[in-house]
């Protein structure tokens, strides 16, 4: 504490931390605080949308001229107590708020209650640590301002309340929209999967259509160049039987001529013989020609081990060989 005594109006005894003998009587002792102090305030201001807000803010300050102090504010005590006369740290509060609070309030008028109570704390300090820093009435009163926060500026609860719901329907429909964002976003992926899937089944039947399609070409060639082989096989199988057709025919008409030529030979041959032979017969005697027809007539008959010649049956037997070379045949009995 800073202590001064006067005595008759004069400065008896002054400092920081001084002690002396003074009589009560006539002694007028004044104490001033030198420490840092803090002054709360609160004060209400209007904003530009006619709305009601609270400030609340600290202001840090201390007492840097002393003898300056104790001159404009009453800080005299009483000698036998000790106590304050007044309130003079109040009455330096209220001079704190005073000068804090018309700025404070002058900036928030152009300010909405939106505007205030989401971005309004620098603001307000900013202006507040402005006029308190050149103010006149605290530099001739030896006060300094070390601190100032703005703690906080609110409303009415209600009306927190109800930007709070507010809050929380755009917070809601900000999570709700992004909820559905994000099924959206699954449906297009769920979709896009699906379409992928699709045309993956429209490739895989149009190969398939292609492949069947290839394959009937193929099958249909197969089939022209197995027809045109099994026509052309006909056409030689045809070609072969018509020249073994021919080839017999040929051969079996060769064999023919070669037959009738042999058989014209043999014929001509045999006629020869025969007439050869006849004309041999000619010039032999009769009873040779009867002793050969016998020899084959024997040659023609049956064995026979007996045998009964009856004058009917030789006479027929004779007249028979002896006709077939025109000679006359004899009586049975003639010699």
């Amino acid at each position: 504490m800073y202590v001064r005594h006067l005595r008759k109006g004069e400065v008896a005894h002054e400092g920081v931390g001084t002690s002396f003998w003074f009589w009560p009587a006539s002694a007028a002792l004044s104490q001033v605080p030198l420490d840092d102090r803090e002054q709360p305030l609160l004060f209400r201001a209007r904003t530009a949308d006619f709305q009601e807000v609270t400030v609340q803010a600290t202001v840090n300050y201390r007492v840097t001229d002393p003898a300056l102090a104790a001159t404009r504010i009453d800080f005299g005590i009483n000698p036998n107590t000790g106590a304050w006369n007044s309130v003079p740290l109040e009455t330096l509060g209220g001079l704190l708020t005073e000068l804090a609070q018309q700025p404070a309030v002058e900036r928030l008028a152009t300010m909405t209650m939106r505007e205030a109570l989401a971005g309004g704390l620098a603001p307000v300090r900013e202006v507040i640590a402005q006029a308190l820093a050149g103010d006149n009435r605290l530099s001739e009163r030896g006060i300094s301002v070390s601190d100032i926060r703005v703690v906080g500026i609110r409303t009415d609860p209600e009306v927190e309340r109800a930007m709070q719901t507010e809050t929380r329907e755009q917070v809601q429909q900000e999570a709700d929209r992004a909820t559905y964002e994000r099924r959206a976003i699954a449906v297009e992926r769920e979709r896009a999967i699906a379409e992928n899937e699709l045309q993956s089944k429209i490739e895989l039947a149009r190969r398939e259509e292609e492949l069947v399609t290839q394959q009937g070409q193929n099958d249909r060639q197969r089939a022209t160049e197995q027809a045109a082989a099994d026509a052309i096989a006909s056409e030689s199988q045809a070609a072969q039987r018509r020249l073994s057709a021919a080839t017999e025919a040929d051969a079996a008409r060769l064999l023919g001529d070669a037959e009738a030529e042999v058989t014209r030979l043999l014929g001509e041959a045999e006629g020869a013989a025969e007439t050869a032979r006849y004309s041999a017969y000619h010039e032999v005697d009769t009873s040779v020609l009867l002793a050969l027809a016998a020899q084959e007539l024997a040659k023609h008959l049956p064995r026979v081990d007996h045998v009964t010649i009856t004058p009917d049956l030789l006479t027929s037997l004779v007249g028979g060989l002896t006709g077939a070379f025109g000679q006359p045949v004899p009586a049975v009995g003639e010699s």
